[in-house]
């Protein structure tokens, strides 16, 4: 495998994780005949076997006939998958298993979910419902590190955190220290103090205001410290902030902004200290594309259209695609003489869509009549296909600047090239 194709499988298994869960959630059954098993790694598999059992018996005293011949299938399938292990996986193990109406009352199919989750799960648990619980495995697709953001000068300050894609504002702040110039009749003495007393005060309540917010961040990683002047690095010397937090400071960082801009700019200047950190890198990724787009360098590709032939040449290096892309790509076919043609369609355009296509005609043989053939989402027909050609896949989310730019400017759907495409 190449280290370009090496590099995707972060993004895109997060992408495919979590369709799934979307998916097993959409699920609903009739009255409590859906189980949900989570295994934890060491946990033995014939002690799972036996509560099994036990709960099988359990159900056997169900009332209602239907709901416990429903049950009792559910677990004896349970419990042929488990027969197939020997030990619980590394990462422990999820089984879902239920009846899930098809197509109303009478149309139940057995479905049955067995996957090692991508990250260890330390409960076990079991639970018979009308629907799958997959809320241990949503936590994992949550950003684990936190880093906390301080941008001060001597007339404002911004307390924030970067939460993997989210950056948030907890609070804003004014000093409400008067200007470097003293007022009439002040000695420069009485006029330097006062301003070191309202500096002080400043800085106390930007500190117990940080550390009211950042201290019961469990998962808080580090801080990083930033703004014009040396404001910021009188700030982070005094007795302000909570030594706890103080061990946790990774970088102060020069900025030419303080408020929200400010923050943004820390953001940008420490790439290194926050590699990893999901939002980073996604801005990253979208600003590199948009500066071969500005530069007019030929290295950047965009549009359904051309990034597909982009791909297809093996001319792409990074894929960029929104994760808020809903675009679907329908297959129509002519009943006639069955030509097919591809259309892009918005989800809420289908409906419309569908109702006028035995009205349409056929671009071969003119025939009227055309149907359905194939429909999918635009974003899964593109990773195919940079799975395929071997580049580098990264979805973007709509959470930054950058991201929102990328769905709304380029239509979701972007690349940055290996060479020119003449």
């Amino acid at each position: 495998m190449s280290e370009l194709a090496s590099e995707r499988s972060g993004s895109i298994d997060r992408y495919r994780f979590k369709r799934l869960l979307d998916i097993l959630a959409s699920k609903e059954g009739r009255g409590t005949e859906m189980i949900t098993l989570y295994i934890p790694p060491g946990k033995r598999i014939h002690e799972v076997m036996a509560n099994l059992r036990e709960e099988y018996g359990t159900a056997s005293n169900i009332k209602s006939r239907t709901t416990r011949k429903s049950v009792l299938d559910a677990i004896e399938k349970v419990m042929q998958r488990l027969k197939l292990f020997r030990e619980t996986p590394p990462n422990g193990l999820v089984i879902f298993c239920g009846a899930i109406p098809q197509n109303g009352p009478g149309t139940e199919r057995m479905e049955t979910y067995v996957f090692e989750p991508p990250e260890p799960i330390n409960i076990y648990y079991y639970r018979c419902d009308s629907r799958f619980h997959t809320e241990p495995l949503l936590e994992l697709l949550k950003e684990k590190d936190v880093y906390g953001i301080i941008v001060i000068d001597s007339s404002q300050a911004v307390v924030a955190t970067l939460e993997g894609r989210r950056l948030e504002i907890l609070k804003e702040m004014t000093s409400g220290i008067g200007g470097k110039h003293r007022a009439g009749g002040q000695s420069a003495r009485r006029f330097e103090r006062i301003r070191e007393q309202e500096l002080n005060d400043y800085f106390r309540r930007v500190g117990a205001h940080a550390n009211e917010l950042l201290l019961g961040i469990e998962r808080l990683r580090g801080i990083l410290i930033g703004g014009p002047g040396p404001t910021k690095n009188e700030f982070l010397e005094g007795d302000y902030l909570n030594y706890e937090l103080k061990k946790k400071v990774l970088a102060v960082v020069d900025t030419a902004y303080v408020a929200e801009q400010g923050v943004k700019e820390v953001v940008d200047k420490s790439h290194e200290v926050l590699k990893g950190v999901r939002y980073s890198e996604e801005r990253a990724l979208v600003q590199r594309f948009l500066r071969e787009v500005g530069h007019d360098t030929g290295l950047a590709s965009y549009g359904e259209k051309h990034v597909r032939d982009a791909l297809r040449g093996g001319a792409v290096e990074t894929l960029l695609l929104s994760e808020g892309l809903e675009t679907l790509r329908v297959r129509i076919a002519c009943n006639a003489c069955g030509h097919w043609e591809w259309k892009l369609l918005e989800p809420h355009e289908m409906a419309a869509f569908e109702s006028r296509l035995v009205e349409m005609n056929c671009g071969a043989c003119g025939a009227q009549g055309m149907r359905i053939a194939e429909r999918r989402k635009l974003i899964e027909d593109f990773i195919e296909l940079g799975e395929e050609a071997g580049a580098r896949i990264e979805l973007i989310s709509t959470e930054t600047e950058e991201g929102a730019m990328l769905l709304k400017s380029f239509k979701g759907v972007a690349a940055i090239l290996k060479y020119r495409i003449a």
